[in-house]
């Protein structure tokens, strides 16, 4: 027979309790637990990441920008007349003296200008010539003309003086030696005269001659602008090395002025290098510079840093000092690398390819294990070309991923396989 329990159903309530907070304090454990866990770190190919060590001691500061050959003298020629392209007689490539003819120019009217302006030169040279002549003649006219008043003067003085003597002894009359007197003051006065006549006549040659001679001197100098203008249809050089450009054909018709050729000296090259405006701002003139040109490396030094900035970058000339390589001609193109200064004791790394200098950037920092990287706040400081200095984040020794890591900005940790 059974037997009652009446303790029965309070027991098993209490069990169904007991179990129901066991399960629910396991559960919140386990969610508590879930919750601590990391996510899982993505995986990474060591192989296809640039890893870098950290290291402290002297820095080279650099800046490398592309650029071109370019020649120190470079000439255009411009046309000083009008004309048009009779002959072509050297092609660029050509090496040229400063008296090479380079091409031949024909204008009539030019040609016309100068003959005649030869023409009047010569008239205007015989001009004074023949005013020469005159002036000279009328010097010796007075000359002669005053020689006979001297004589005259003489004479007359003499024969009064005799009269005088005369008038004492009683033989002449007085009126005899009144008239000898007036006749040698007469003399005397024209004398003067022919005196002041001869050097009037003398001071006049060189005004007389001076205004005709300014007068030849004009129409020379125009006698020779115009053959000047004429020799200038045989367009020359002006200066050794090779001629570059010749933009005109045989039949072009030109102005004055129109640039028609281009010579360069290719054995006094400079480089042109084009420097991003970001890392320009610390170039001064007289820095150490080399110059790659792809068949060895040429020492210079930067002799111009350009004021504007043109398409994002600073033209900076490169004198060079070092001896040209073969097949260095203009317009070849170069790599050009300029030191700024010398860093004594930084702690530096190789360049990230993020991050500008004097910026805050996440890098990832191996562990000691060199198995896992963690996202590590670095700042940076002054850069290089390859390498950047590091202000706080990072000691030497530390090991760095410098690629780019932008698939992982959503990652604290990675791991490397």
């Amino acid at each position: 027979m059974d037997i009652p329990r009446p303790n029965a159903a309070k027991e098993k309530r209490r069990k169904r309790i007991i179990i129901a907070s066991i399960v629910a304090v396991a559960l919140i454990g386990v969610t508590f637990a879930l919750s601590r866990l990391k996510p899982a770190a993505p995986t990474v190919e060591r192989n296809l990441v640039w890893v870098d060590t950290v290291k402290r001691g002297p820095m080279v500061r650099q800046v490398r920008g592309l650029g071109t050959l370019v020649p120190e003298e470079i000439r255009w020629i411009a046309s000083r007349t009008e004309g048009r392209v009779d002959r072509i007689v050297l092609r660029p490539g050509a090496l040229v003296t400063p008296d090479s003819v380079i091409l031949v120019l024909s204008n009539p009217t030019v040609v016309e200008n100068a003959t005649s302006a030869d023409s009047q030169l010569k008239s205007a040279e015989a001009e004074l010539a023949n005013l020469k002549v005159t002036v000279e003649k009328g010097v010796l006219d007075a000359e002669a003309a005053l020689a006979r008043a001297k004589s005259e003067f003489e004479i007359t003085r003499l024969q009064a003086e005799v009269n005088d003597e005369l008038f004492k002894d009683g033989l002449v009359s007085a009126l005899e030696l009144r008239r000898s007197k007036v006749a040698a003051e007469d003399a005397n006065t024209q004398y003067t005269i022919e005196q002041k006549r001869y050097a009037f006549t003398k001071e006049m040659i060189a005004p007389q001659l001076a205004v005709k001679e300014a007068e030849v001197d004009r129409i020379r100098a125009q006698a020779k602008l115009r053959r000047d203008e004429a020799d200038a249809l045989n367009v020359r050089a002006g200066m050794p090395g090779v001629l570059q450009v010749l933009p005109v054909e045989v039949g072009a018709q030109v102005q004055p002025g129109a640039n028609i050729a281009r010579v360069a000296d290719p054995a006094r090259l400079k480089a042109e290098v084009r420097i991003p405006e970001t890392q320009a701002k610390d170039i001064q003139i007289g820095q150490n510079a080399s110059i790659d040109t792809r068949n060895g490396i040429v020492a210079g030094r930067v002799s111009r840093v350009d004021p504007s900035v043109q398409n994002g970058t600073v033209t900076v000339d490169v004198s060079l000092t070092g001896e040209l390589p073969k097949g260095a001609r203009p317009d070849l193109s170069v790599d050009g690398t300029i030191e700024l200064e010398r860093l004594d004791d930084v702690i530096y790394v190789g360049r990230p390819a993020f991050g500008q200098e004097r910026s805050t950037v996440n890098i990832f920092k191996l562990d000691a294990d060199q198995v896992y990287a963690a996202r590590t706040p670095v700042q940076l400081g002054r850069s290089s070309v390859n390498t950047i200095e590091i202000v706080s984040g990072l000691q030497p020794g530390d090991r760095v991923i410098l690629s780019d890591m932008t698939p992982y900005d959503a990652n604290e940790r990675i791991r490397l396989n």
